[in-house]
């Protein structure tokens, strides 16, 4: 969008509110929020809010891109029977907004009835019928982050021409507060996961050691702690070089992070050494895990596509909330000596805190 468009469409906003002194302040608040918070669901709430108060629709939503599954998702959806769309995915392409999200084009219909790419899905599921959308792209650097679409002019009123160029310049705000968000998200990752392996790194266990340890004296719950360190790790590194070394570790992670259920915490402790925290997890369950992952390593075969069969073991130490103890750094200390004393003796073994 240049720079008379933007000025345009902000001189539009400013006149559609005339009538309650309401353009300016819009404009304002929304400056304002991008400038005083990263929280990207505060920012995306506070637009779609001043979205909705300027153009007054029946029913909106902001659907977000997910990369991966190339599908579309509700990230804020309001209206009626809109909490139904929650749970709805849509492909790019599908309906008005995947198209919109797939071409990077906005679209302006005062009867939906009449085009072929509307998908009647979300009406049969919502119990709701739409007759008019406006829907624009959530664009970025020339990346399409998402769509907006209104539905249905509460005013009984055609979406029009002006509506789109309004809508097209909040949105512009919208995606600005998304791309800051995810800039501080990945700032924020950088710091807190470990470049080789990409777990979690030791500033990240104690900041969650913290919280899970809170959490969990004020609900009555266990938590697990397994430290290990693999067993003459130095050899492959002597043997190999220190670039193959780093490969072998990046695969060991991959290894810890098979055996591990979406809550489990693994984390590179530093060199060698590998942490899991275990939330909801008894000092049972936390050993049946720990002798899961020594099974995996043991029968892993390591950089195989590299022509290499490096074989390796680990050390095993386990310590649990609050069976052990009820203090962070003690539960790090106990869990490490445990580990300690099989590494000791026989290595390849599992150890219990006492």
């Amino acid at each position: 969008m240049g720079n008379e468009q933007i000025i345009t469409a902000k001189n539009n906003i400013i006149a559609s509110a005339k009538k309650d002194g309401r353009g300016i302040e819009i404009l304002h608040e929304i400056g304002k929020t991008l400038t005083s918070t990263l929280d990207l669901k505060e920012v995306l709430s506070i637009i779609m809010q001043k979205i909705s108060e300027l153009l007054r629709p029946s029913n909106w939503s902001l659907l977000l891109l997910d990369e991966e599954k190339h599908e579309l998702f509700f990230e804020i959806a309001v209206g009626e029977n809109s909490d139904k769309l929650k749970s709805m995915r849509l492909a790019i392409g599908e309906g008005i907004a995947g198209w919109v999200a797939m071409t990077g084009e906005s679209v302006l219909l005062t009867d939906v009835a009449k085009d072929p790419r509307f998908a009647s899905r979300f009406d049969s599921a919502t119990n709701f019928q739409t007759r008019s959308i406006i829907c624009v792209p959530l664009r970025s650097k020339g990346r399409v982050l998402g769509v907006v679409e209104l539905i249905n002019n509460l005013k009984d009123e055609d979406f029009n021409q002006n509506d789109l160029t309004i809508l097209t310049t909040l949105t512009d705000y919208a995606a600005i507060a998304i791309e800051n968000a995810k800039y501080l998200q990945r700032v924020q990752e950088l710091t807190i996961r470990d470049d080789l392996t990409t777990l979690y790194n030791s500033r990240y266990l104690h900041l969650m050691l913290e919280s899970e340890m809170e959490r969990s004296r004020r609900y009555g719950l266990h938590f697990g702690m397994i430290f290990f360190d693999l067993d003459h790790f130095k050899l492959v590194n002597d043997k190999h070089g220190h670039i193959i070394g780093s490969k072998v570790l990046r695969e060991t992670a991959e290894v810890i992070r098979l055996e591990l259920r979406k809550p489990d915490i693994p984390i590179r402790y530093g060199g060698d050494e590998f942490v899991v925290l275990l939330p909801e997890t008894d000092k049972k369950g936390a050993y049946k895990v720990t002798a899961r992952i020594r099974e995996s390593l043991n029968s892993h075969v390591f950089l195989k596509e590299e022509g290499l069969s490096i074989r390796l073991t680990a050390s095993f130490g386990i310590a649990s909330f609050p069976e052990d103890t009820d203090n962070t750094l003690d539960l790090v200390r106990l869990s490490d000596r445990a580990m300690y004393k099989i590494k000791e003796t026989t290595r390849d073994g599992i150890a219990l805190a006492e």
